[in-house]
């Protein structure tokens, strides 16, 4: 049974997690490095520090390139919205008033490994997904459930890649 109606105004989220057997200091320069998600993202295919950053910082930005088959490529500046260092590490895409989507990655120890986990949450801001949804407002639920679940199948294979990596040092 399929839950409730998905609406873009609502902020929808997904989320995925594992556990990761490496301390947090292994595993975050790999969640910091924003080059990490698009050796395993399907559409994220890399990204650049923006203003003469180098890392993150609060307030940072970068320019990220992405791709879709039903969409083709585009790029978005995201910035640095939450950072603890080895524990969350976060960003808004576009206005950080008002995003098109906000994504997080956290950290927290867990017996002798580390709880990852990444979510994303879309909107309120304007985004292709909205635009979309625009023009078929009567599909906005299928429009959204698919969207994330692609969303999620990325965040799954980025935290694979991660956890294969930490694990291998």
């Amino acid at each position: 049974m399929e839950s409730a109606e998905l609406r873009y105004a609502d902020c929808p989220t997904t989320e995925a997690e594992l556990t990761i057997d490496a301390p947090p200091a292994v595993i975050w320069p790999l969640v910091c490095d924003i080059q990490t998600p698009a050796e395993f993202s399907s559409e994220f295919q890399g990204g650049e520090w923006l203003d003469g950053d180098t890392g993150p910082r609060l307030g940072a930005r970068f320019r990220g390139r992405n791709h879709h088959p039903a969409r083709g490529g585009w790029e978005t500046v995201s910035t640095v919205c939450e950072l603890e260092p080895e524990r969350v590490f976060a960003w808004a895409v576009g206005d950080p008033a008002v995003p098109a989507a906000r994504w997080r990655f956290t950290l927290e120890p867990d017996g002798q490994g580390t709880r990852i986990r990444q979510w994303m949450q879309m909107g309120p801001g304007e985004s292709g997904i909205s635009e979309l949804i625009a023009q078929m407002p009567d599909k906005e639920h299928r429009i959204l459930r698919r969207r994330l679940a692609e969303h999620h199948a990325n965040m799954t294979a980025t935290l694979e890649g991660i956890k294969s990596r930490a694990e291998s040092t």
